[in-house]
């Protein structure tokens, strides 16, 4: 069995930050400066956004078309042992097409298009879910996104290291102007983020941010004959924080 929780520090801490000749109040200097982190952890987790389209010069066919293989990929996963509350349909476009004339237009037909967002708790099992939609008619994969069940916690470990790296840039730059970091008089979150490429419907967005703390949890998620690799997931904070300087 994986060694889910095994910790290896593969980061480094980069020194930024700014000395004040006047700290709050005007009462003594401080030193401000950012922290940011990274946790990476491997998944538990998956997002499916499976997309069915179909076409018909009639309406009424076409939809019939897409509602049965919505149905089929909902089964699918239904067999798979998915809850209920882990499959929704996401995204339903129905939209009329036309070949354009000299002076008219002629229908073609209608494109019907429907989305299933499917959560699936078994990584292990992604693959054969995949291809069992797909043989129930699915036909786009909008997306795969990995995510962990443990996301707050994490994000928490990231807060804290960014915290831990200010005060160690703070505890750097004082040393090399020949002052010390004392208490802290003020923390800010600037921003914290979740990376995880993800094509969501008929379209894409993408994720990312810098950090100077890295943390990994976990190893190799799944047997080396598996055909899937999803790796880690990153979760980043930003904090800034300023010093009182002694």
């Amino acid at each position: 069995m994986t060694n889910w929780r095994a910790l290896t520090v593969v980061g480094v801490i980069l020194a930024t930050g700014t000395i004040h000749a006047q700290g709050l109040g005007g009462s003594s200097n401080t030193i401000s400066v950012t922290g940011e982190a990274e946790v990476r952890v491997v998944p538990d987790e998956v997002i499916l956004n499976l997309g069915v389209e179909t076409f018909d010069k009639v309406l009424g066919v076409a939809k019939s078309a897409n509602d049965e293989r919505i149905k089929k990929t909902v089964a699918v996963a239904r067999a798979a042992g998915i809850a209920a509350e882990h499959v929704q349909t996401d995204y339903i476009s129905i939209e009329p097409r036309y070949v354009q004339h000299d002076v008219a237009r002629e229908l073609l037909g209608y494109v019907v298009r429907k989305s299933v967002v499917v959560r699936l708790r078994d990584i292990a099992r992604f693959e054969s879910l995949l291809t069992a939609a797909l043989d129930a008619g699915v036909t786009h994969v909008h997306g795969v996104e990995f995510r962990s069940t443990d996301l707050r916690a994490h994000r928490d470990r990231a807060r804290t290291l960014a915290l831990t790296a200010a005060r160690e840039k703070a505890d750097l730059l004082a040393r090399s102007a020949g002052q010390k970091a004392g208490k802290v008089v003020a923390i800010s979150e600037s921003g914290y983020g979740y990376w995880s490429s993800y094509g969501s419907g008929w379209g894409n967005r993408y994720g990312s941010a810098a950090q100077n703390v890295v943390q990994s949890f976990g190893g190799a998620s799944l047997a080396t004959d598996s055909a899937l690799a999803p790796g880690q997931i990153s979760i980043r904070a930003n904090v800034s924080a300023t010093f009182a300087l002694e």
